[in-house]
């Protein structure tokens, strides 16, 4: 299982993934889930995963086969794409194909290949845009109603999304909400686990501004789900009902 979320602002991105991946109780490996694409100030393009390993990695390929190859590669390059728009479509469509192709091997072992991305990133003179990439090729795009996109386990960490995330959130405001979105998420699914990795996109940078792995002894995740931990138990026996 899963967790990413992707959130758009208008100081910029951020970006939260876990990294854990379970093929059954005694097959749980850590796998990156994160993966950049940027050529600093011209275009930025980072891509969340969830779902099938074989199809997300097989996607990942081919998109880098077509950047290091363009001339000779079926898939568009999302390097030499025009707009945000195009790069989620190339993304998808490679998606799609994957799957299916995956997808006609696997009917007989009735193995799930359902696998779904975030597309998050900003070229030169465009705006900042966030999609989120469906197993069938199709996507959905981050907007001011609903400024965060999610995949995987997505339950446990949506609530506080909602209610404390509107597009005038700080950046440092944004850090603090993705990282107790996937506290919550972690504390109530096992099959969601450490390590952690946390970029952010600032506003026209069209790079990575900020990068970090967070492990699972990381001392600040640790004290602020502690402190996230009281300020609940807090807040509980203070409401009357």
């Amino acid at each position: 299982m899963t967790y990413c979320v992707g959130l758009l602002l208008k100081a910029g991105m951020v970006l939260l993934s876990d990294t854990r991946t379970n093929a059954g109780l005694d097959n749980i490996a850590t796998y990156r889930k994160m993966f950049v694409f940027e050529e600093p100030g011209d275009r930025c393009i980072v891509l969340l995963t969830a779902g099938s390993l074989s199809v997300t990695q097989t996607t990942l390929a081919r998109l880098r086969d077509a950047i290091e190859h363009p001339e000779t590669e079926d898939t568009p390059s999302i390097m030499q794409a025009q707009t945000m728009l195009e790069v989620a479509e190339i993304v998808g469509n490679t998606l799609a194909s994957v799957r299916q192709d995956i997808d006609s091997k696997m009917q007989a072992s009735k193995v799930s290949t359902s696998a779904s991305m975030i597309v998050a990133g900003q070229r030169k003179g465009g705006a900042m845009r966030m999609f989120l990439i469906y197993p069938e090729g199709n996507f959905i795009e981050a907007t001011e109603d609903t400024p965060y996109l999610q995949i995987g386990e997505h339950k446990y960490g949506k609530p506080i999304l909602d209610r404390v995330v509107t597009p005038d959130t700080t950046l440092d405001d944004a850090r603090k909400a993705v990282f107790l979105s996937m506290d919550s998420t972690l504390r109530s699914n096992l099959s969601v686990g450490m390590p952690l990795d946390y970029a952010v996109i600032e506003k026209d940078a069209c790079r990575i501004t900020h990068k970090q792995r967070i492990e699972a002894q990381d001392e600040d995740f640790r004290a602020m789900s502690q402190a996230w931990s009281n300020a609940l138990r807090d807040g509980f026996q203070k409401i009357e009902i």
